[in-house]
C-alpha cells in the first residue's frame, strides 16, 4: 500500500532534490569501488558498460528508497522503479527535472536519449550473441528440450524449427554422444532447409544427485509419516523396508539429523531422523494423498546439506569434449561460485572454444547468493545467459520464495544486460496432454519478460511451440520487462 505523501511545496522539493543528489553520490561511489574490484575479470570489452551499470544497480538496491519513490510520484517524475538498465541516467534525469522545478539553471541535459536507452541495446546485442538474431514477429526466443527420438527423426526437429523453435536443447544427463551429435546434425539440416537460425544448446548434467536402485514391494507407494531408508548399498537395507541408493553415496557422510531431503523434484519430502555411515533413516513429511512411488533416476535435493562434489565432473568433461565442436551454447548445471565458472572457462580454452556462450543454471541457494559474481566471471569472458531453473530452485529455496527470487534474478540480469531463460514446466500439461491449464497459459504469457522460454519434451511439443509463437508477440505489445506498454485497447471501445 502507498501512503499518501503531504503536499509538495518548494521547500519540500528542494529537500527532495538534495536527497536524490545524495543518493546519486552514494550510488556512484559504491559502484566505482565495486567496478574496480571486478576490473581484472572484465576481459571482454562488450560487457564493460553492462558491468558498469550492474555495479550501480547493486549499489542502488542496498538502500530502501520506497519513501523517496512515493515523494517523487506526485511531481510527475520517475520514481526510479524501472531503472534496471539505466541507473545513473535515470537518477540524473530526476535531478535535472527537480532542479528545474526548484528554479536552478540547467546548462545542459543530464543525459541523452541514446545514453538513457543504452541498456536495452546492450541486452539485445547480448541476447543475439547467445541465441542468434531475433525473428521478425517476436523478440523472445523459444527453446525446446529434444527427446530421445529426435536423434533418429530429423522431421521432428524440422517441424519444431518451422513452428518457431530458436534453440534446441540437448540434455547431456540423458542419451549418449552418438544421439547428441545426430540431434545437432538434424538441427543444422533444418536450418539449411528452412533458412532459419536455430542454436544448439547442450546442458551438462552437473552434480545432480539421483536415485539409483530402489527396493520396494511391487507398486508400493509412500505416504506422510512412512519411513524409508537412503542406503549406501541395498544390502544395508532391512528386508521389508522401502529403500533407495543414490548416485552420490558419499552424501551419507555429510547428512545430519534433522536435515531435509526432497525426492523427484519436490514431490516427496523427507526429514533425516537418524544417520550413520551406511544409511539414513527418513520420515516422509510430504506426499500426495494417494501416495507416491519411489522410482530410479529421480532427482534428490538436500537444501541444507553441503555436497562436496566438483561442479564439472569426469562425465561432464567427457561430454563436453565429445560435442563442443557441434554446439553453440553450453549450459552449466548447479553452478555455485565464480571459481566453478573459471574451471569451465579454462576447459573451453583447452578445447579451442574459449568464446563459446555460457548459460548459467541457477538451481541452488548458493548460486542465487553468488549471482553477481557468477555473472561478472562468465560475461567478463564470453556471451552469457542465466537460466532460472525453477524446478530445482523451488525445492532448494522453498516454493514461498520462488516467485520473489525469480523477480530479483530478472532485475539483476537486466541491470547487467544479460538475457534470461525462463525454464522448467512451461506449458507442461499442454506438452504432455495437448490441453493447457489456465495457470500455465498465464505463466507462459508472463515469461515474455525473459529473453528465452524453455519447453520440455512431450508428444504435443510442436503445437506448444506454435502457441508460444502466437502468444509471445501479443504480450510483447503490452509489456516490456517491468514496463506496461500503452497499446490502444479495442475490446472495450464504444460508439
Amino acid at each position: 500500500m502507498i501512503s499518501v505523501p503531504p503536499p509538495v511545496g518548494r521547500a519540500q522539493q528542494v529537500e527532495l532534490l538534495e536527497q536524490v543528489r545524495a543518493l546519486f553520490a552514494n550510488v556512484d561511489a559504491d559502484a566505482r569501488k565495486m567496478y574496480e574490484q571486478w576490473r581484472p575479470s572484465l576481459r571482454r570489452r562488450a560487457f564493460r558498460l553492462g558491468a558498469w551499470n550492474f555495479a550501480a544497480y547493486l549499489a542502488l538496491r542496498r538502500t530502501d528508497i520506497r519513501s523517496l519513490q512515493v515523494a517523487l510520484m506526485p511531481l510527475g517524475l520517475s520514481s526510479l522503479g524501472r531503472c534496471e538498465g539505466r541507473v545513473r541516467p535515470n537518477i540524473a534525469a530526476v535531478i535535472e527535472a527537480l532542479a528545474a522545478r526548484c528554479g536552478e539553471q540547467v546548462d545542459r541535459p543530464a543525459t541523452t536519449a541514446r545514453a538513457f536507452f543504452r541498456g536495452e541495446r546492450l541486452l539485445r546485442a547480448e541476447t543475439a550473441s547467445v541465441f542468434g538474431p531475433q525473428r521478425s514477429n517476436r523478440a523472445v526466443r523459444i527453446m525446446v528440450t529434444l527427446p530421445t527420438e529426435a536423434a533418429k527423426d530429423g522431421d521432428l526437429i524440422a517441424a519444431l524449427v518451422r513452428a518457431g523453435m530458436d534453440a534446441a536443447r540437448i540434455n547431456c544427463a540423458h542419451d549418449d554422444v552418438d544421439a547428441w551429435r545426430k540431434m545437432a546434425a538434424h538441427v543444422r539440416a533444418a536450418e539449411k532447409h528452412l533458412g532459419r537460425r536455430c542454436v544448439v544448446y547442450a546442458d551438462l548434467a552437473g552434480p545432480k544427485v539421483r536415485t539409483l536402485d530402489v527396493h520396494v514391494r511391487h507398486d508400493a507407494r509412500v505416504r506422510v509419516d512412512d519411513r524409508i531408508a537412503l542406503v549406501r548399498n541395498l544390502h544395508d537395507a532391512k528386508r521389508d523396508e522401502p529403500a533407495v541408493t543414490c548416485t552420490v553415496p558419499t552424501i551419507l557422510d555429510h547428512l545430519r539429523d534433522g536435515d531435509p531431503m526432497w525426492i523427484d523434484d519436490g514431490k516427496i519430502g523427507c526429514v533425516v531422523e537418524r544417520v550413520n555411515s551406511s544409511r539414513a533413516d527418513l520420515r516422509i513429511t510430504q506426499a500426495s494423498e494417494r501416495g507416491n512411488r519411489l522410482r530410479p533416476d529421480k532427482g534428490l535435493n538436500f537444501p541444507k546439506t553441503h555436497i562436496p562434489v566438483p561442479p564439472l565432473g569426469t562425465v561432464d568433461l567427457e561430454a563436453l569434449a565429445a560435442i563442443v565442436d557441434a554446439i553453440d551454447v553450453v549450459g552449466y548445471s548447479f553452478v555455485r561460485k565464480a571459481s566453478d565458472i573459471e574451471t569451465l572457462q579454462d576447459e573451453l580454452a583447452r578445447l579451442g572454444r574459449p568464446a563459446l556462450p555460457l548459460a548459467l543454471k541457477i538451481e541452488t541457494l548458493e548460486g542465487v547468493n553468488n549471482l553477481p559474481g557468477l555473472i561478472v566471471q562468465a560475461a567478463g569472458r564470453q556471451p552469457t545467459a542465466v537460466m532460472i531453473a525453477r524446478g530445482d530452485l523451488a525445492v532448494e529455496i522453498g516454493y514461498r520464495r520462488l516467485a520473489e527470487m525469480q523477480e530479483e534474478i530478472l532485475w539483476l540480469c537486466e541491470a547487467a544486460s544479460i538475457p534470461v531463460i525462463w525454464a522448467t514446466q512451461v506449458l507442461d500439461e499442454f506438452v504432455k496432454t495437448g490441453i493447457p491449464t489456465r495457470a500455465e497459459i498465464t505463466d507462459a504469457a508472463t515469461a515474455e519478460r525473459a529473453e528465452c522460454v524453455m519447453l520440455n519434451k512431450g508428444i504435443h511439443v510442436v503445437r506448444a511451440v506454435e502457441v508460444l509463437d502466437e502468444l509471445l508477440p501479443l504480450m510483447e505489445a503490452h509489456q516490456t520487462k517491468k514496463t506496461s506498454r500503452m497499446r490502444a485497447l479495442h475490446s472495450w471501445l464504444m460508439d
